[in-house]
């Protein structure tokens, strides 16, 4: 069994931590008493970053890199060993995307995506798991997204670019555990959360993009982060209309596909015009977006059975309830059983 150290003794490396889920998580980090290298490729939001954990009586430092680059990456590894002697927690979050139809996408962008969302997480583990072997334990977690599990309309390659993650943690997960190795592999599913992602994003739709709403806020999914850093999690989907769209692709994905058809389009488009020449993250950083929220407040719900995934005796307890309570109903239905 993985024994994971308490937050206020790790040494936690954060990639794609410049805004959004991974800047949200580096603040959270940094308040519970670890010590954060914050990696990413603007370094203005590495900066402020920093700035901000050290006003909050924390420890940081930050490392430029662009995940496409293994040298880049391997270089994150390498300093943050440098200068705290360990990494007890990897966090890979970098991410880009292009919403548009397929037709209209450049294979350069499609590769462009992929080299990021899914390359650079297999650089992330290329860099960070030689470390953490050396140490005998620690975490290697991955911000996915639901997408891993359904596919949607116009995000072609950021899908598969997530699905691709999903294939690439299993393998490496059942690798360390035929090495012998105590090293949790966690999954990050997160549903649409409010972050500058839509900001940042290439639209090929005429008009600023959006997820389908309701949308989370980043602060429930670095709050899932740092639990998965203390408690040995394969998988934590994120946001209850994750987990329920998770649990309709598994009993219906044709039905999916119709809900998808129905929303998937005309949910993914805001009314404000915007041209795909605008400034994007694709292939360079932009400026302007250092901040952990996006503009979707106003559509943000709670979620509740995350509470659940994060207390997993009361979870399965509920579970059994449940179960034996139909099975009682079941019995009182059955003939011969009549009271």
């Amino acid at each position: 069994m993985t024994q994971l150290k308490p937050i206020n003794q790790q040494v936690v490396a954060i990639v794609g931590a410049s805004s959004g889920i991974g800047r949200e998580t580096a603040l959270q980090f940094a308040k519970r008493g670890a010590k954060v290298v914050v990696a990413a490729r603007s370094e203005s939001g590495l900066r402020s970053l920093v700035e901000e954990i050290q006003r909050l009586g924390g420890e940081a430092i930050y490392v430029l890199a662009d995940v496409s680059d293994f040298e880049q990456v391997k270089a994150i590894a390498d300093k943050t060993v440098q200068a705290y002697g360990r990494i007890d927690t990897w966090v890979h979050a970098a991410a880009t995307a292009v919403l548009s139809p397929f037709e209209k996408i450049t294979p350069e962008e499609f590769k462009r995506v992929i080299d990021v969302n899914l390359t650079g997480q297999a650089y992330g583990a290329m860099a960070a798991l030689p470390h953490l072997k050396r140490e005998g334990r620690g975490a290697f977690i991955s911000i996915s997204s639901v997408e891993a599990r359904r596919a949607i309309p116009l995000q072609s390659p950021y899908s598969a670019s997530k699905h691709g993650v999903e294939g690439l943690l299993e393998a490496l997960r059942v690798e360390l555990m035929h090495e012998g190795i105590p090293i949790s592999v966690t999954n990050i599913m997160p549903a649409v959360i409010n972050t500058p992602f839509y900001n940042k994003a290439r639209t090929k739709l005429g008009v600023k993009p959006t997820g389908v709403p309701p949308y989370y806020q980043p602060s429930l999914v670095a709050e899932a982060i740092l639990y998965t850093a203390e408690h040995p999690t394969r998988d934590f989907i994120v946001g209850d209309i994750g987990k329920i769209l998770d649990l309709m692709q598994k009993v219906s994905p044709q039905l999916v596909d119709a809900l998808l058809l129905a929303i998937g389009f005309v949910g993914q488009r805001t009314d404000e015009p915007k041209s795909e020449d605008a400034p994007n993250n694709v292939f360079e950083p932009i400026e302007g977006y250092d901040t952990s929220e996006g503009d979707f407040s106003n559509l943000t719900i709670p979620s509740f059975t995350d509470w659940l995934d994060k207390n997993p005796p009361i979870k399965w307890g509920a579970v059994a309830a449940a179960t034996l309570g139909v099975a009682t109903v079941l019995k009182a239905l059955l003939p011969g059983n009549d009271a």
